[in-house]
């Protein structure tokens, strides 16, 4: 057994709730004692509906957010407690995509310049080498280098969110947190935008974790499972099994919701 690359121990993560001066004081639980391991070069998936917490989760992997208590591990090392500071060397090794490509990406700044972003940061590359590292990685993601002259709003949404998988390449991460990353793409191209996701993990031995709500997605990309419900995760199981043998009645209810084609 190899080690797992993401190890979650018993995190909660609350926010407070309630506006206004004399408005009563509570503690909402997004995340609630939550635990999960993610292997190296698996696919593990989160999904829930909308407000359980999955992009939380993500955003505490990230070290966006930090938890109120439990522990997350990373290749090796704890890193819930760590500073700003201390997370920065860090932060090459795990990116995200975004749900939406367009709001990700700054309209201002050409394509070629919003990719060698993270290079310029996490590297000591000329100026030369980014830019032929760019153009490398729009042709990896089905786009060309002349694209890289093109600014974000001259593309379509499936080409917005190839830009952000480019982006989130540049710097060889160990794990990509994918965020509902095609629930904003037509039905045709999310399976383009999927199929290059597995294409790009085979070829450069990637780790993803994707939260989606949609199980007929999760079922094309995933190794393993787990579904979440109010803050807490209520199943974990491989593909096959939780396809075939659901055994929470949320997980069973998620799986009634998918269509299913007519012929």
């Amino acid at each position: 057994m190899s080690t797992p690359i993401v190890s979650v121990k018993n995190v909660t993560k609350t926010f407070d709730a309630g506006k206004g001066m004399f408005a009563k004081k509570t503690k909402v639980h997004a995340v609630n004692d939550i635990s999960f391991n993610i292997m190296p070069g698996e696919t593990f998936s989160l999904v829930g509906e909308s407000g359980c917490g999955k992009s939380t989760t993500g955003r505490l992997i990230d070290h966006i957010l930090i938890p109120d208590t439990g522990e997350i591990w990373f290749d090796g090392k704890e890193i819930s407690k760590l500073s700003q500071n201390e997370m920065r060397p860090l932060r090459s090794d795990v990116q995200m995509i975004f749900q939406d490509p367009y709001g990700s990406l700054n309209p201002r700044i050409k394509v070629q310049d919003l990719i060698g972003e993270p290079l310029l940061i996490h590297t000591n590359l000329s100026a030369g080498e980014r830019l032929k590292k760019v153009y490398e990685l729009l042709e990896v993601v089905g786009l060309s280098a002349a694209h890289g002259e093109r600014y974000p709003h001259e593309f379509s949404g499936g080409q917005r969110q190839r830009i952000g998988i480019a982006r989130a390449l540049t710097v060889h991460p160990k794990l990509i947190i994918a965020d509902e990353p095609v629930s904003a793409l037509d039905v045709s191209i999310q399976a383009q935008v999927l199929n290059l996701l597995q294409q790009l993990q085979k070829d450069f031995n990637l780790t993803y974790l994707f939260i989606s709500h949609d199980l007929s997605v999760v079922e094309m990309i995933s190794d393993k499972i787990a579904v979440m419900y109010l803050g807490t995760i209520v199943e974990t199981a491989p593909k096959k099994d939780l396809y075939a043998h659901p055994m929470h009645p949320y997980t069973r209810s998620l799986l009634s919701a998918v269509p299913i084609p007519d012929p």
